[in-house]
């Protein structure tokens, strides 16, 4: 949409008719908002669900909340959490029943939706460099990553994605600018800023775990060759060879729920777009939230503590419910695949000066 225009309010109108100066960007067909509204909601929901609970049980555990890994997972949580809310509201409100809202609202809005996704790719390359780091340098990891740094980390990191991406509230928006083929009042170069930051992001990510993978690789010849015989750090080996399960999976989902979004973003900054793919883009938009969806799975309940935290949690509300009261103990799991503290101290590598990623 070209040119400047102020946004009226809702069902406002021009000459006594009925105007929406946002009809250019509400494409969708009545069978298309049921799909959306249908999706969004259950997608929306469940994500919620399971980032809130992911939540509970990390700053609910003593034990959990003191070690920098579940800080980063934590604030992967709390991004996605607001993510499903903020996105799935705004999205239905938007596409499903046109609401059009003052400029100031609808740019706090869309700043909101981009906040939350951004901090959540924010969280994901902090939770990478994290094991990274424990993984690569479990003596130091220590040292490295104490729990003063990783929240200074992770405060950088949320002040950024919040100033970035309420700059249009600020006042970068697109008069005079060329207005962006997908977002109302978003100027292109704005547009195309955002994408070369999260592109360095996830760039960044998938290096980080293509080394961890590449590591492991050399550990499975490794394996191979003495598989049958005892040999300093094998455990430290298998532990690599069955992360790199949980790693390859992490790519697999980043790279099938945000590259159909950031394609065509890209490809709307140079050229003009038809309805039908703004149609697309509005489903493929849809896969940033499966995305939130599916990160408590992969970064959370994958993890053995958390399990732990979570049996714990429902043997103390079954005996709550049957009247004996909750239990108050914390729990003391041992750590999970993700974690490696229990596996490196077990088999220290030669010349280890520490039993390793104790806080991993």
């Amino acid at each position: 949409m070209e040119g400047c225009w102020e946004m009226e309010m809702t069902n406002g109108s021009e000459n006594g008719l009925e105007f929406n100066p946002m009809k250019d960007y509400m494409v969708l067909s009545d069978a298309q908002k049921i799909a959306v509204a249908v999706l969004c909601t259950l997608l929306g929901l469940l994500s919620a669900l399971e980032n809130m609970a992911v939540l509970y049980l990390i700053l609910s555990s003593q034990r959990l909340r003191r070690k920098p890994s579940y800080l980063f997972i934590s604030s992967l949580a709390g991004a996605d959490f607001l993510a499903s809310v903020v996105f799935a509201c705004n999205f239905v409100i938007f596409h499903v029943f046109h609401g059009v809202d003052s400029q100031t609202v609808f740019l706090l809005k869309i700043g909101s939706v981009t906040m939350t996704f951004t901090a959540s790719v924010g969280s994901l390359l902090l939770t990478a460099v994290d094991r990274y780091l424990c993984l690569c340098y479990p003596p130091t990891y220590k040292a490295l990553v104490t729990r003063g740094r990783a929240l200074v980390a992770l405060c950088v990191m949320w002040v950024l994605s919040a100033f970035i991406s309420y700059l249009p509230l600020m006042g970068w928006t697109c008069c005079p600018r060329h207005c962006s083929e997908l977002f109302p009042l978003i100027p292109n170069d704005y547009l195309l800023g955002w994408l070369l930051l999260i592109a360095t992001l996830f760039a960044g990510i998938i290096y980080t775990y293509g080394y961890v993978l590449w590591k492991a690789h050399q550990h499975v010849a490794s394996l191979a060759e003495h598989q049958d015989r005892h040999v300093p750090g094998i455990a430290r080996m298998r532990l690599d060879v069955r992360l790199a399960k949980t790693l390859g999976l992490v790519l697999a989902v980043l790279l099938i729920c945000w590259f159909p979004t950031l394609t065509l973003m890209g490809h709307s900054l140079v050229t003009t777009l038809s309805d039908q793919v703004k149609e697309a883009f509005a489903f493929c938009s849809m896969l940033c939230l499966v995305n939130s969806m599916v990160n408590p799975i992969i970064y959370a309940l994958r993890s053995g503590e958390i399990r732990s935290a979570a049996q714990h949690c429902l043997v103390s509300w079954k005996k709550y419910l049957q009247g004996l009261g909750p239990e108050g103990k914390e729990e003391a799991p041992r750590s999970s695949i993700t974690e490696t503290e229990a596996e490196v101290k077990t088999t220290p590598e030669p010349g280890s000066r520490s039993p390793g990623c104790s806080n991993c």
